[in-house]
């Protein structure tokens, strides 16, 4: 067989549960319907030599296999071990497999399938294992059976949509879930949607587009597998009153007929939730307001105890209030049905916004008290962005645009494309002028320019630049906000050098900490600030919950640990130099900063947060404070920094 045959044959077993069409496969395989049937004829020859396999080609029906487990198990082996897996197409395979297997599956059956020793499978499945502790599902192992995943119906479609996060190496631009499916099943199942939000006016973002998809998709594959959902009578009288529900019958009535097959209303009902909880654009911020009061009220709450936290008046904001309904709107009916987000910018955010998101998760844990309902850091740190960028619109309206100078060796007819991505992405920048590279110095001496983008090196050029792609993508993007960021960390530097010795005094520098975990070294440093009368005892309590909630490590090798200012009676930090790096959430951490910083401080708090951000860019410097021989020669550093 040819590599094309080859690949026919394997769609043909990968698909047992579903006929398929002579029309789909050749779009499939990028060929003519009728090189597909003759094909078919070839693959017919082939599995004479299987007395099981029986190919079936029904006019109007499509072409179905039946052959048993065990001759396709040979089949398979034979087609991956000509054309094998790399390791990450290998492990999503397998954890697909698992997740949509009701019975056992053993690790000679994957070593054969995808021709690999067993101990390197061993080690997939142990990552596979790993990953599945997100959703609360437990891979067990049945002895001469093999393995299975144990866990509801709901956590299992979960982790088939989150199959993307299994690997960090995975591309966020390529969904792994859809390359698991049928190209005529993709692209009907997205026309129906389309069709669905366009017939309603519904305002989804993309994003939200593409994990409709997906979970349908899923919905489809476990009803052919005969794997329902469990959903309790109350919540089908609840849904059903919600015009989502209108919605999905709707969809559902496009979808049965492509898909020849009966959506019972347990997966109506699932459905909705999904249609309930996906993201929206602003375009429907009246809409949430008119109809969700309890979204209008976490809003109002929210805003609120912000305004208070960071002395900022966020309530004339109604662009960030619009924003807020919207997507908490989405946030909350994700945590009450159970369809948990993960944010890929969650680092970044956390490293770049350290003080605006250390502000949310405090808000966010006095919000939990009141309506019952835990929003994990993921979701705040898309919080955090909303808060940031009304900051920055007030800062705005406030200060005079930044002036900016575009240095580009490419032209005119590269350079004004460049300036109006920048302008119309960066409000606060003002592009004063395009010049090429010989140009500069003049331009400098004349003009003044606060800061330069470069499409190539600049030489003793003192005014601060930053070097981009011409094309301006996103990892260019990612450099300027960065680049901007620091800028204005460094204008709004406002308590000046000598910051820390207001809070830090020696007795409350630590030297040489043993700890094994972030919990021990944040509790043995809130006790000592309560033994100080710093703050109360529920303080110690407080930092360690907030670290639960979310690692406050922000890069570098700093974290800032914190816990509620009202549980504070004098404003203090608390250093630690830990004898050896340890783990803090996902990086390593060899100096911690204790904050405790009352509510009448709280002015200090952003400038203090902001310069330990510039301090987790000075890696050097923070290699001196982590060697220092004492507590003056750690405190001299520092100030000096």
């Amino acid at each position: 067989m040819n590599n094309r045959q080859q690949e026919l044959l394997r769609i043909i077993l990968m698909n047992e549960e579903v006929a398929l069409h002579i029309k789909d496969l050749a779009e499939q395989l990028d060929c003519a319907e009728k090189t597909v049937r003759n094909d078919l004829d070839r693959l017919e020859e082939f599995l004479h030599d299987y007395p099981n396999a029986k190919l079936t080609r029904r006019p109007g029906f499509g072409i179905s296999l039946e052959i048993n487990e065990d001759e396709r198990r040979q089949i398979l082996i034979s087609l991956f071990s000509s054309q094998p897996k790399t390791n990450e197409e290998r492990l999503f395979e397998m954890a697909f497999q698992l997740l949509t297997n009701k019975k056992s599956i053993t690790l000679q059956f994957f070593a054969d399938r995808y021709f690999m020793p067993k101990a390197a499978i061993k080690k997939d499945i142990e990552t596979i294992i790993e990953w599945l502790q997100r959703f609360d599902l437990v891979l067990v192992s049945k002895q001469r059976l093999g393995h299975v995943i144990e866990g509801s119906e709901r956590q299992k479609r979960n982790a088939l949509a989150r199959l993307s996060e299994l690997t960090p190496s995975s591309s966020q631009e390529k969904n792994y879930v859809l390359q698991l499916f049928l190209p005529y099943e993709i692209s009907a199942v997205k026309k129906a949607l389309v069709d669905m939000r366009d017939k309603f006016s519904l305002a989804f973002t993309d994003e939200a587009l593409e994990s409709l998809q997906i979970h349908a998709l899923i919905m489809l594959k476990r009803i052919r597998q005969r794997s329902p959902v469990s959903i309790q009578p109350s919540e089908r009288e609840m849904a059903a009153k919600r015009k989502e529900y209108h919605y999905a019958n709707w969809f559902f009535e496009q979808f049965e007929p492509i898909f020849q097959v009966i959506i019972p209303e347990e997966e109506r009902v699932y459905f909705t939730w999904h249609l309930i909880s996906s993201k929206r654009t602003e375009e429907e911020a009246g809409q949430v307001y008119q109809y969700d009061d309890e979204t209008a009220s976490v809003v109002r709450t929210l805003i609120d105890r912000l305004s208070k936290l960071i002395v900022v008046d966020f309530a004339t904001d109604s662009t960030l209030t619009n924003g807020l309904a919207v997507h908490l709107h989405s946030v909350i009916n994700r945590m009450k049905y159970g369809f948990p987000i993960t944010n890929p910018l969650l680092s970044n955010i956390k490293k770049m916004y350290p003080f605006m998101f250390n502000m949310v998760i405090l808000t966010l844990e006095e919000i939990q008290q009141t309506y019952q309902f835990d929003i994990p850091e993921d979701e705040a740190a898309y919080l955090v962005l909303h808060f940031q960028a009304s900051i920055e619109r007030m800062e705005s309206k406030k200060a005079l645009r930044k002036k900016a100078l575009i240095v580009c060796h490419l032209g005119m007819g590269m350079s004004y494309p460049l300036e109006a991505k920048i302008e119309q992405q960066y409000q606060d920048i003002e592009v004063h002028a395009c010049i090429g590279k010989a140009e500069v110095n003049e331009y400098v001496r004349l003009h003044r320019p606060d800061f330069i983008i470069s499409t190539v090196p600049l030489e003793k050029i003192k005014v601060e630049h930053i070097v981009i792609s011409p094309l301006f993508g996103q990892e260019d993007q990612r450099k300027l906000s960065q680049f901007v960021e620091k800028l204005k960390r460094q204008k709004h530097d406002f308590q000046g050098p000598y910051i820390f010795s207001k809070y830090l005094t020696e007795e409350l520098v630590f030297m040489k900490v043993e700890r094994e975990h972030r919990y021990e070294v944040v509790e043995m440093m809130a006790t000592s600030l309560f033994q100080k009368g710093f703050v109360n005892k529920e303080f110690i309590h407080s930092a360690v919950n907030r670290e639960r909630i979310s690692a406050t490590a922000i890069g570098g090798g700093i974290a800032i640990p914190h816990g509620n200012p009202a549980l504070v009676e004098r404003s203090a930090i608390a250093a630690a130099i830990l004898k050896d790096p340890i783990d803090w959430g996902n990086e390593k951490v060899s100096l911690v900063f204790l904050l405790a910083i009352s509510k009448d401080n709280q002015g200090d708090n952003r400038g203090i947060i902001g310069k330990m951000a510039s301090l987790s860019e000075s890696p050097i410097v923070v290699n001196m404070l982590t060697t220092v021989r004492d507590e003056s020669e750690f405190l001299r550093i520092l100030e000096g920094n």
